[in-house]
């Protein structure tokens, strides 16, 4: 027997630390008793409601694709530009992405239907690798690379001002133009581009190339393909070993 939380993640509809929100707020039902504790466990034959909607357990699904530029990261856009879904199967529409790209960027997008998953993915907290090749216009130095490992200050669309990191890897360098890998945990919105506009620097092109253990190798532009159920496993044990490793670093500081 589940408990309730877990169930209610299950539905895709959240993670579980939002589940526990719902039930607090007395906005689930079990059968017809409204449940506002914790701890609760589900039997197979209980039926769940969340604000009077029956909700069921789905079939976790978890894709990769492949965005090309042009297309935002969203299901509907108030200026009516066109969104991923525009070329993404209409049977995958329920699927959500982890992240986003921007308008300009390509690369990789993981879709999925497991809201606790997409939770873990993008938790602040857990600190997620996610990869990208980046070209600029201009000379990139070793100077350059340790100011994005030690920090920059960047603007968020907020206004806020945050202290952005990212790991380089120089590829191809010339006089006039660089490719590097940059590597970041965080998800501060347009991050690199802000990083290296600080610098002096303009992005050519952005291609995020893997977000975890996902990679977008065996895709072209436009593709979405299936992430093998060997490889959901993978990828959630990397996230349960991140997830320990963070605990322990808390306990120890």
């Amino acid at each position: 027997m589940p408990r309730l939380n877990k169930y209610i993640a299950s539905t895709g509809i959240c993670s579980r630390r939002k589940a526990d929100e719902l039930i607090l707020e007395g906005r689930v039902k079990v059968n017809d008793k409204v449940i506002d504790m914790l701890g609760f466990h589900v039997r197979e034959k209980d039926k769940v409601y969340i604000d009077g909607k029956l909700v069921k357990p789905q079939k976790l699904e978890y894709y990769k694709f492949y965005k090309p530029a042009g297309f935002i990261t969203t299901a509907d856009d108030e200026k009516n530009r066109k969104t991923i879904y525009d070329i993404i199967p209409q049977e995958l529409h329920h699927l959500k992405p982890v992240g986003r790209l921007d308008k300009d960027s390509t690369g990789l997008i993981i879709l999925t239907n497991d809201g606790e998953f997409i939770n873990e993915m993008t938790h602040p907290s857990i600190k997620v690798p996610k990869v990208y090749l980046v070209h600029i216009n201009g000379k990139f130095t070793p100077e350059h690379a340790e100011k994005m490992l030690n920090g920059i200050k960047i603007e968020t669309d907020t206004g806020e001002k945050r202290i952005a990191y990212a790991e380089t890897l120089p590829l191809e360098i010339t006089s006039k133009s660089s490719a590097i890998q940059v590597v970041l945990y965080q998800g501060i919105n347009r991050q690199i581009r802000k990083m290296f506009a600080k610098l002096g620097f303009e992005v050519e092109s952005l291609k995020r190339t893997q977000h975890a253990t996902v990679t977008i190798e065996g895709l072209r532009r436009g593709d979405i393909k299936a992430i093998k159920p060997k490889q959901v496993k993978e990828l959630k044990n990397y996230i349960a070993k991140i997830k320990r490793e963070y605990a322990k670093s808390c306990d120890n500081g």
